[in-house]
């Protein structure tokens, strides 16, 4: 993933009904101003698949540069 000064990150804190949540993991949000509007974000999950999530399900977080860098470089 292509780590960007923009990129948002999330951290569950309720993921019933959601097989690919893990509560108490932090997500990466991709940007989708038509699923905010409907109360929805964007979410790269546990199947490394971005899908709509009730915003609700999460938390916005501010996340060192070191650690935003460690969960967006691969491998």
């Amino acid at each position: 993933m292509v780590a960007s000064a923009a990129t948002r990150f999330v951290i569950c804190l309720d993921d019933r009904g959601c097989e690919d949540l893990q509560k108490g993991k932090v997500y990466v949000v991709i940007d989708d101003h038509a699923a905010t509007r409907d109360n929805h974000l964007r979410v790269v999950d546990d199947s490394g698949e971005d899908y709509l999530y009730p915003e609700s399900h999460f938390s916005f977080v501010t996340l060192p540069r070191e650690v935003r860098d460690a969960l967006l470089t691969e491998g």
